[in-house]
């Protein structure tokens, strides 16, 4: 009798691959700060998931909640037609922690999705047809946010893409006129992660900000990766005193569950019910058991208090770092650090030695020559120190 292929001969034969050399780890469980092989072999989670289990695997809050929820009930209607308490409660709890022209939510799955929405009313709104992007940014991999990738490598096979679009330099002041009276948004990371964890230098975003006045250009702030406390701030734009017209949210908002958010103030949002009726429309946005979880993990993220703690485990985490004679430079602002080491190789050899001492990290999309370390927040001071002991192992073997 034919034996059956193993999961990993399955996983290469049957799953859509869109890299050349995935990590190709099998793991039976994740809880807390690690993850665990069907074998036993331990590994420390360096980067939940992109900035994704912001309180850690298997949470049991959230664990509880997504079992609750699914006890009650699963998908009813598309996205808007019932009242579903925990999209209620959980849009209730971020408006609650954001500014007071942020208080309305619409739930998306992704944050792809929630910057394609954030797009499509900013026209709506405005009449407008110029968007304004950053080069080097990355907003999703939908044909929309594709084409304000500031990125031609990664686009350049899928064109033709939104025509109008102009990609600035990130804290050039120079490039900011070229937001003009014809532009309807810019859509901006407040740090550009998928850069290589590149920060706003002083001054910069507020100047963008009275730009997008003087013209009457909607801001959008895409958060997916800087939400919910992984820069020390529970949102970059409170660290750097910048409110948005938009915020797109996703990644560490649904806990571990899939689940994405543009947030903006509720006349603006209300553009959404007249021409057409039915501006945007999602099937599954706002799952209500990915928003059990999400309410769930924003409770614990705000109870714990884990983000106070960022600064401080960011310092200890880039003293050991900038020491090692293999790193160039530890950018980053709290658990988001792009650790360089000036090459591409060395890069792609540092996360395979990672693996064999026991630790997952990550590379940046337009950045080469840096490794991601982002570990979930509750990570604590023990585990710290593991990290470095790790981290220190491979860099030595580099």
């Amino acid at each position: 009798m034919k034996n059956r292929p193993t999961i990993r001969e399955q996983f290469f034969a049957c799953l859509g691959q869109t890299s050349p050399s995935p990590l190709g780890i099998e793991i039976q469980k994740a809880e807390g700060v690690f993850l665990l092989s069907p074998e036993g072999k331990r590994y420390i989670d360096l980067i939940s998931g992109v900035s994704v289990s912001n309180v850690g695997h298997a949470r049991e809050e959230v664990v509880r909640a997504v079992r609750e929820q699914a006890g009650n009930y699963l998908h009813l209607m598309v996205y808007g037609e019932i009242i579903q308490t925990p999209q209620v409660l959980l849009a209730s709890l971020l408006t609650e922690q954001l500014p007071a022209s942020l208080n309305s939510v619409y739930f998306v799955n992704s944050g792809s999705e929630a910057n394609e929405a954030a797009l499509k009313l900013s026209k709506r709104i405005t009449g407008r047809r110029k968007i304004v992007c950053f080069k080097d940014s990355y907003h999703g991999s939908t044909h929309g946010a594709l084409s304000v990738m500031g990125n031609e490598s990664f686009r350049r096979s899928f064109r033709p893409l939104l025509p109008g679009v102009t990609a600035i330099r990130f804290n050039s002041r120079e490039d900011l006129e070229h937001i003009d009276h014809n532009t309807a948004c810019v859509i901006a990371e407040p740090i550009q992660a998928e850069a290589g964890v590149r920060l706003p230098v002083a001054d910069y975003l507020q100047l963008l900000r009275k730009r997008c006045n003087d013209t009457g250009t909607l801001l959008i702030f895409d958060e997916v990766q800087t939400g919910f406390g992984r820069i020390g701030s529970l949102f970059a734009m409170q660290k750097y005193g910048v409110i948005p017209d938009m915020v797109t949210l996703a990644k560490a908002l649904g806990g571990g569950m899939p689940l994405g958010a543009l947030v903006c103030d509720r006349e603006l949002m209300a553009a959404w019910k007249s021409d057409p009726v039915l501006g945007h429309i999602t099937t599954f946005g706002g799952h209500p058991v990915c928003c059990a979880a999400g309410l769930a993990a924003l409770q614990v993220l705000l109870r714990e208090g884990w983000t106070d703690k960022v600064p401080d485990k960011s310092s200890f985490l880039k003293g050991f770092l900038e020491k090692h004679p293999a790193v160039r430079e530890v950018r980053g602002e709290g658990l988001l650090l792009a650790v360089e080491l000036g090459s591409a190789l060395k890069v792609q050899r540092i996360i395979r030695l990672l693996l064999e001492e026991g630790a997952i990290a990550d590379w940046f999309l337009f950045c080469d020559t840096a490794f991601r370390i982002a570990p979930p927040l509750c990570i604590n001071d023990q585990e710290l120190d593991l990290t470095v002991r790790i981290v220190t192992k491979a860099l030595d073997r580099l």
